[in-house]
């Protein structure tokens, strides 16, 4: 019997993880969609081509070396230990491969699960890469954004995920910290990153008057980007599933208790995930259309933040609690976003260093107070949830690993002359060079744009 129950256990969570990364490959749909409905249209297929092939690169890079990096670094620089032989998460292992349950140092069951496992993590490196994608669309070079995509995609949000996202993460040990559905392990790097590359990138040409006054640059089709949220919602509830475990005993030497975990460990159920991620959806939305007078983009763009502000605590939170939380995130990430792009003239075209970034740090931060004192693992004699942990936390994720090494990187771009596309194929539209159209070509469609503006 005891058998049996094993083998189910072990094929229930295979057939689980397939099944909520078949929902969240509709993140990297929605992203897709919403990101080519801002652009203009003389950028469409550059804005979809940049973000699509996310997928291929991310993924073979991911396969070599990403997912070793969550395993091996969880001790962070030498802060509770040194590197973790991880062998069943490099390339060449066994169980990396098509195989029938191989063995593996975690156990069978873990080789049985690996592949989907993986996959599950994949798809969050897909997601941290489409954050910084949107925000620099329509003037970045192809080569230039995929550079960036396997940083932030393979490297640094992996180890921000070893080191706060893993049950024996040092910042779980040591600070308490707890970021149960990614604010802060995935949006606060992604948002972090971003603001990085568009600091270095520039605005795109008109979007400031010579005063600094911002100007609306126009999406080619709203109601795209309105459809595509919807998707990247759908998706996302297949996130927050995909963040648990989804059976596990967790009555330790005495066998009679099985629940869902949340990536810490600690209990949790989908009803419990279900009820705050509609709630702090909700919240969002309507906190969204008030701040924005009703702005149908703010709006749907208000529901993403308002999860993404509750998400770190969503796991403990009451559905109230989500609902205002989020809310009250929303609000905030609003009035920073266009003050940021009118004081620093920061050109982010879908706002995602907001609606990811700040609505990630708000949401570490706020779960520091709100649990305070609340178990950050299910390990014994770890550091329990508190304001300074989750503070530090938020620090780390959005300007240590997600600011800091995208500004050297695009930096080191920027001085190569590998960043951004010149101003005549800027002006003249991304479209136009990947069509193949020849330079002298570009004078006539300069002067049309011309002409087109000024009527």
């Amino acid at each position: 019997m005891g058998v049996q129950l094993d083998a189910l256990v072990v094929i229930f969570t295979e057939f689980y993880y397939w099944v909520t990364v078949v929902f969240m490959f509709l993140i990297h749909v929605g992203f897709c969609m919403y990101e080519v409905s801002v652009s203009r249209r003389k950028n469409i297929a550059h804005t979809l081509m940049k973000n699509a092939m996310v997928v291929p690169i991310v993924t073979v890079s991911f396969f070599f070396f990403g997912w070793w990096i969550y395993f091996a670094v969880p001790n962070g620089p030498g802060i509770t230990g040194g590197l973790v032989e991880s062998p069943h998460a490099t390339a060449l292992s066994v169980v990396m491969g098509t195989h029938m349950g191989g063995e593996s140092e975690l156990g069978a069951g873990w080789a049985r699960i690996n592949g989907v496992f993986w996959a599950a993590f994949l798809l969050f490196s897909w997601t941290v890469a489409s954050i910084v994608s949107g925000a620099v669309i329509e003037r970045i070079r192809s080569g230039a954004f995929w550079i960036i995509a396997v940083m932030v995609g393979s490297f640094t949000w992996v180890i921000d995920a070893a080191w706060g996202w893993h049950p024996e993460g040092w910042m779980v040990q040591l600070l308490g910290y707890h970021d149960a559905y990614a604010s802060g392990v995935i949006h606060a790097i992604g948002g972090g990153t971003a603001l990085a590359v568009l600091i270095h990138l520039g605005p795109r040409q008109g979007k400031f008057a010579p005063d600094g006054t911002p100007r609306d640059l126009h999406p080619h089709n709203p109601w795209l980007a309105v459809i595509g949220l919807f998707l990247i919602y759908t998706g996302f509830w297949g996130f927050y599933a995909a963040c648990n475990v989804p059976i596990f005993d967790i009555s330790g030497d005495n066998p009679t208790f099985f629940s869902a975990t949340t990536i810490y460990l600690t209990p949790t159920t989908l009803g419990a995930i279900t009820f705050n991620f509609l709630m702090s959806l909700a919240g969002g939305m309507l906190m969204g259309h008030f701040v924005s007078k009703g702005d149908a983009y703010w709006t749907f763009s208000g529901g993403l933040a308002g999860i993404i502000a509750a998400s770190a605590g969503n796991d403990l939170y009451h559905p109230l609690q989500a609902m205002v939380i989020a809310g009250v995130g929303v609000w905030i990430i609003y009035k920073m976003h266009f003050w940021v792009e009118r004081k620093f003239q920061i050109d982010d075209a879908v706002g995602a260093v907001a609606v990811h970034g700040y609505a990630g740090v708000y949401g570490v931060v706020v779960a520091g107070f709100v649990l305070w004192g609340y178990p950050s693992s299910a390990t014994e004699g770890y550091a329990a949830i508190n304001p300074l942990g989750q503070i530090i936390g938020a620090f780390i994720m959005f300007f240590v690993l997600g600011f800091m090494p995208a500004w050297i990187l695009c930096w080191i771009l920027k001085k190569l002359d590998l960043l951004r596309v010149p101003k005549n194929i800027e002006l003249a539209g991304l479209d136009y060079v990947e069509n193949s159209i020849v330079e002298e070509q570009f004078g006539v469609i300069i002067e049309a744009e011309r002409n087109a503006a000024k009527s």
